[in-house]
């Protein structure tokens, strides 16, 4: 197959690149190539979608399946709708979760859609308000050969959001860890080489629809235990504290500075809650957890486990929680 990837330099496009070269196809992948380059066997066009005419040198190619990941902009979206989709059979569009309203019932309303506008903050609920114009997009354009993948936690090795590889990293250190006391909360994850395994298969395939893409799920403390059996130091001991202690704390949820990643308060904790039996149903398939554990701290010590980091508890904050706790 000749496939294109929109992206190709940067996490799951670049695993969904090396999937398909892997699996002997021809890749395309257009980016700008600035964050990085392409694996071994692919092409890169370099491309900048923010540019009028950013396809044009690629004009009159055909794909048998395109794969996009835009993340931010409907508008991206459109133009390579425009410069493709009358041509292309399959069109994967990766989109999120987040484009759900209710994270609390698990309802399956959807935000409203949004438009691009740069002047607006970009938030939570308009990242996925965006990501719900594109579906709309994407279904109007090609539909009967449209397959939209609606991801999850995106995890394993080279993810640029430092979220699911703090766990492995702290836990390899040792000591007295801080976990979130909620034993309530889920935890779902996929890791970015199974997703792209899919999005790959699904081309191969021809299989269509719209899917919950991400793991099946499981307690949030059973994924920390099994996290911590795959990667933790000996005589590391895990510290249970309570939700309201750490808000108290001023600790944030899910990822950036001062937080511990992963959790969620009860208003977002369906968020790791959905059914994904039907994309299981029609080919996912998902590796152990302490597998993405494991090769997610190979990564992380190629990196170094004392960097700075744009998600986690710094070892003066975890030990601020320590002490208020003890």
């Amino acid at each position: 197959m000749k496939i294109l990837v929109l992206g190709g330099t940067v996490f799951l496009s670049k695993a969904i690149t090396a999937e398909a070269v892997r699996r002997g196809h021809e890749v395309f992948c257009a980016a700008r190539g600035a964050s990085g380059s392409v694996p071994e066997g692919a092409t890169l066009v370099r491309v900048d979608r923010d540019k009028p005419g950013a396809f044009d040198q690629l004009a009159g190619e055909r794909f048998d399946a395109v794969v996009d990941v835009s993340k931010y902009s409907v508008n991206w979206v459109r133009d390579a709708l425009e410069a493709f989709g009358s041509t292309t059979p399959h069109w994967t569009f990766v989109s999120s979760i987040s484009v759900y309203a209710d994270h609390a019932t698990g309802s399956d309303e959807l935000l409203p859609p949004l438009e691009d506008d740069p002047a607006e903050e970009f938030t939570a609920e308009r990242y996925g308000s965006v990501k719900v114009a594109s579906e709309i997009a994407v279904r109007e354009a090609v539909a009967g050969r449209d397959f939209i993948v609606r991801a999850g936690l995106i995890t394993g090795p080279d993810d640029p959001s430092d979220r699911f590889g703090y766990w492995p990293a702290r836990l390899a250190r040792g000591g007295r860890v801080v976990v979130p006391d909620s034993p309530d909360l889920g935890f779902q994850h996929i890791d970015a080489r199974d997703l792209a395994r899919w999005i790959v298969f699904a081309a191969e395939e021809r299989v269509t629809g719209t899917y919950d893409s991400t793991g099946p799920v499981m307690p949030f403390q059973m994924a920390i235990g099994e996290i911590a059996g795959a990667t933790a130091a000996p005589g590391t001991q895990l510290v249970p504290v309570a939700e309201g202690v750490l808000k108290e704390l001023g600790i944030n949820p899910w990822a950036g500075p001062r937080s511990l990643p992963l959790w969620l308060p009860r208003e977002w904790a369906k968020m790791v809650g959905r059914d994904v039996s039907n994309a299981l149903a029609n080919g996912l398939r998902v590796r152990p957890l302490a597998e993405t554990a494991l090769d997610s701290l190979e990564h992380e010590r190629g990196l170094g486990l004392d960097r700075p980091r744009k998600a986690g508890l710094t070892e003066q904050e975890e030990q601020e929680i320590l002490t208020a706790v003890s």
